[in-house]
């Protein structure tokens, strides 16, 4: 068997789900791809091995992928989710995001788009795409709509270092990218994403995005 990562797949529709673990099954870094029909299915699948990435359908019977993700990021925190989904639904991926899913892909992606996806949940926490960015950008727009009693955490309170390595990480650059790009050692920049996220209440890369749209760091 080669080396390489263990990614699972659910979803309740047979042909589309074979078809999928075909695929992955061609991509060069993938070692092991196993599938369900259904979250509780993945569930029970996890427990007997821990895999690198799940590619998750949004809507399946018996248990959907909202409630799935939401066990899987309790239970296995270290695990990516990526959610396929037919519809590009804002409240939802938004409301998904917040909660912790690193990735969101429509289910008529290209399979180069699905390739990058995976590897960069693993690799930088997060895949920041077109359709990830329409939503955030409608949110802040929403935002703005809205009366305040208190102001947004003001993009100011971040010091101006803070403000380029989030924009970078924002770009999906690597710890080790970023500090190269800024002449700063990993530790360094490491150390920089943790006061950034303490400093705006976030506790992962999803959160951080998120925020820097809101900030107006991300236009």
């Amino acid at each position: 068997m080669k080396s390489g990562y263990k990614v699972y797949i659910a979803d309740d529709h047979t042909l589309f789900r074979k078809a999928m673990v075909t695929l992955l099954q061609t991509f060069d870094r993938v070692a092991v791809v196993k599938d369900a029909e259904n979250g509780r299915e993945l569930i029970n699948l996890v427990k007997s091995e821990t895999p690198d990435v799940v590619i998750v359908d949004l809507e399946m019977p018996i248990m959907d992928g909202s409630a799935t993700c939401e066990h899987l990021i309790a239970k296995y925190p270290d695990v990516k989710l990526i959610i396929l989904t037919m519809h590009d639904s804002n409240k939802f991926i938004l409301h998904m995001m917040e909660m912790g899913v690193h990735a969101f892909l429509l289910k008529n992606v290209e399979p180069e788009e699905l390739e990058k996806a995976l590897y960069s949940v693993i690799e930088k926490d997060f895949y920041h795409n077109d359709l990830v960015a329409s939503v955030l950008r409608k949110n802040v727009r929403d935002r703005e709509k809205l009366p305040r009693n208190k102001p947004l955490f003001q993009q100011g309170e971040l010091t101006e270092r803070e403000k380029e390595i989030l924009l970078l990480i924002c770009q999906e650059m690597t710890m080790k990218e970023i500090g190269q790009r800024l002449f700063l050692s990993e530790n360094t920049v490491r150390n920089h994403r943790v006061n950034i996220m303490d400093k705006v209440g976030v506790n992962n890369i999803v959160g951080l995005v998120k925020f820097a749209y809101e900030a107006g760091i991300v236009s």
